[in-house]
């Protein structure tokens, strides 16, 4: 096999580059052929950064039956927070969104649409990502079916789950993740793999014909280097499994030997080291995972590729008003709207 071009490959944090300002929460980015991108915004809706810089912000507009059932359920005026992202296949943006617990569409106007909010006639949970397949099926990750997903921060819940939606409508798929969060398939879309955050691990299932997962296993270390906590994950052409610690601000690839490392360092390693620990017995606090954030853009939590050439690393984050970005010697794998 030719021989991994990412080992050894190092990146220094002066010589990191950034784009956009003033962002808020830009947890996912999607990236497009034409070089935009389009990254989460916590103001409810997704900002639109072009090539030169240029910024618009695109915010959702709900319909009159969804302002109706706002009315409804009070739970939906609790704010919008769209999490994950994924184009439709006419361009359409899909949204996993953490606020209203419902997977969403939006148009590059801004029109908003609910496509779920409940499965199986209960609420969904915390929705946290969406993927779009070649056979334009929808994956969907539920972090956890506690309201107050903050409670779920706890190595003994494993209530996440992994939800399809096809001709059939939505179904759970796969049950019984620690926080589940980004997921991807590789590149004959033989394999789904599945971040389980508070697993401090990867997972992947074999995909069947119909859309089934089987044969779970841990994909690469039990725990991911010293402090684990993935977030998200994306795939480069060589096959290795990039992405980032959250919280402790590092990015890190799996290789397809299943061997882990770290590409970027950001980390405060003294309050990385207590939320470990907090982590290990159960008591981690929101004072403690803020205080584990870096300097860069604090609370890495998504990795991107994107530009002409697939080979420019963004880094999304829970906290930053910025966008990192750095390039890699391998391209990315390119996703479904990419082909």
């Amino acid at each position: 096999m030719k021989d991994n071009p990412i080992l050894d490959f190092q990146v220094d944090l002066k010589d990191l580059q950034f784009i956009g300002k003033d962002l808020q929460r830009p947890e996912c980015i999607l990236a497009d052929p034409e070089g935009n991108l389009w990254s989460a915004d916590a103001r409810g809706g997704v900002m639109k950064i072009s090539p030169d810089g240029r910024q618009q912000i695109i915010t959702q507009s709900y319909g009159e039956a969804f302002k109706q059932a706002v009315d409804e359920a009070t739970r939906f005026t609790e704010g919008t927070l769209p999490n994950g992202l994924a184009f439709a296949e006419n361009g359409d943006i899909l949204i996993s969104n953490f606020g209203t617990d419902c997977l969403e569409v939006m148009s590059r106007e801004g029109a908003t649409q609910v496509i779920y909010d409940n499965i199986d006639g209960e609420p969904i949970g915390k929705v946290n990502f969406v993927l779009r397949d070649s056979q334009n099926r929808v994956w969907l990750t539920v972090s956890t079916r506690i309201k107050n997903w903050m409670q779920a921060v706890s190595p003994n819940i494993a209530d996440g789950y992994i939800a399809l939606a096809d001709e059939s409508g939505l179904r759970i798929v796969a049950d019984g993740f620690r926080f589940t969060n980004e997921i991807r398939l590789d590149a004959k879309e033989e394999y789904l793999y599945i971040v389980e955050t508070c697993g401090q691990c990867i997972s992947r299932m074999r995909v069947q014909a119909n859309g089934s997962l089987t044969d779970r296993e841990i994909y690469g270390p039990n725990k991911l280097g010293r402090f684990g906590f993935p977030d998200g994950i994306a795939f480069d052409a060589f096959g290795n499994l990039w992405g980032p610690l959250v919280m402790v601000d590092q990015v890190f690839a799996i290789t397809p030997d299943g061997d882990f490392q770290v590409i970027l360092d950001d980390t405060n390693e003294a309050a990385a080291i207590a939320l470990e620990q907090a982590f290990r017995e159960d008591r981690a606090t929101p004072d403690d995972m803020l205080a584990a954030g870096g300097t860069v853009a604090p609370w890495f939590a998504s990795i991107t590729f994107g530009g002409p050439d697939l080979k420019t690393v963004y880094v999304g984050s829970l906290r930053g008003s910025r966008i990192p970005y750095f390039r890699s010697p391998v391209a990315g794998l390119p996703m479904v709207h990419w082909k």
